[in-house]
């Protein structure tokens, strides 16, 4: 299973569309997206081409490959125009030996991760900069932003395929990657 991870749209088309040709491009299974999909928050800038009701329909011919977790920019009004779930605060997905612990950042984040396991994975969107670091014995990983970038990082997703964590650029440039260990 190939997983293209996204966070942090904003409700730019402009961006949504580059991350969706990604999608195409990488012909990765699903499209996990780690919230703030329409509404671009008060502290941020609008990001550019700002048009959530085209993002709307631009992630809604998608719906079918789409799991979501919501972020803190998501509201029940934006449930109500998307058609697949994004309410939910957080996913778990059993890699095996391992859970992947999926979610937006603003509740259970690197300083304040959920009760997990060694050689479990935290994965989160939020801070807007994209991350791998392990802090007892679980690593925490952040795509970054799709539209609003921080830290002057690029406009970016994460691939999971295998046991492989590849970040990469909207234009598909990797500049990161991680290979999980196996579990001893």
């Amino acid at each position: 299973m190939k997983w293209f991870i996204a966070s942090d749209i904003h409700g730019s088309a402009l961006y949504c569309r580059e991350m969706l040709a990604a999608f195409d491009k990488e012909q990765a299974d699903r499209l996990l997206l780690l919230g703030d999909l329409l509404y671009h928050g008060p502290r941020n800038d609008l990001p550019d081409e700002y048009a959530p009701k085209e993002v709307i329909s631009l992630l809604n011919e998608r719906e079918e490959s789409i799991l979501c977790v919501r972020g803190n920019c998501d509201a029940e009004v934006d449930q109500m125009v998307l058609h697949f779930p994004i309410l939910a605060d957080y996913a778990v997905i059993d890699l095996g030996t391992r859970l992947l612990y999926v979610t937006h950042g603003h509740v259970h984040g690197e300083n304040n991760p959920p009760a997990l396991k060694r050689g479990d994975i935290l994965l989160q969107g939020h801070t807007h900069v994209p991350r791998r670091i392990e802090k007892d014995g679980v690593l925490m990983l952040n795509p970054g932003s799709v539209s609003l970038p921080k830290e002057s990082t690029p406009h970016s997703y994460m691939i999971l395929e295998g046991d492989t964590f590849y970040w990469k650029t909207l234009a598909g440039e990797e500049y990161m990657r991680h290979t999980l260990k196996p579990e001893v």
